[in-house]
């Protein structure tokens, strides 16, 4: 629940800030939550820990910074994040109408204006800095913590993240 939290925020900082810096179109929230969150960076995230991860880091560091694994992180997190991007985009249609990113039309290579190949990309480089720099240094933080203080931590984030979904349902669906 905390990397799943830690990369859902990270997520949406980084949905921010290419709204705000990146295309300057302006202040908007990102997620489809209440809080500062987007929950498909933290579901792509746990998917990376559970599909990519493991073929890495059981080396040692340094024998995993090769050419071939990197290149190996690089695709597959690229064919992962666009798949749960795609399946995201058309089970948001469904359930809130739209898909709350926008849509890749203009992009010269892109699929039902749902995901494109340049998002694709950036999600592949994103995956080698997320299994490399971020969730080696999220490890070490996490091992550090007594394991009473990381249930807790688990259990309030769980709950904080529920509560939220079930306002973002009763307000955004039920009360529509």
């Amino acid at each position: 629940m905390i990397y799943f939290t830690l990369y859902s925020v990270f997520g949406w900082i980084y949905e921010v800030f290419l709204e705000v810096v990146v295309y300057r179109w302006g202040y908007a929230d990102r997620g489809v939550l209440f809080g500062p969150y987007c929950p498909v960076y933290g579901f792509g995230a746990l998917l990376f820990l559970l599909l990519v991860y493991p073929l890495i880091n059981k080396k040692p560091y340094k024998e995993r910074l090769n050419l071939k694994d990197i290149l190996l992180v690089f695709f597959l997190s690229m064919l992962i994040a666009t798949a749960l991007e795609l399946a995201t985009s058309y089970l948001l249609e469904m359930i809130i109408g739209y898909w709350p990113w926008q849509t890749y039309a203009d992009y010269k290579i892109n699929f039902q204006a749902r995901i494109a190949l340049s998002p694709s990309i950036r999600f592949g480089i994103g995956g080698v800095l997320f299994l490399y720099v971020l969730q080696p240094l999220f490890e070490k933080l996490t091992d550090a913590m007594p394991g009473k203080v990381l249930r807790r931590t688990s259990l309030v984030l769980f709950i904080i993240f529920m509560v939220d979904l079930a306002a973002t349902v009763i307000t955004k669906l039920i009360l529509k």
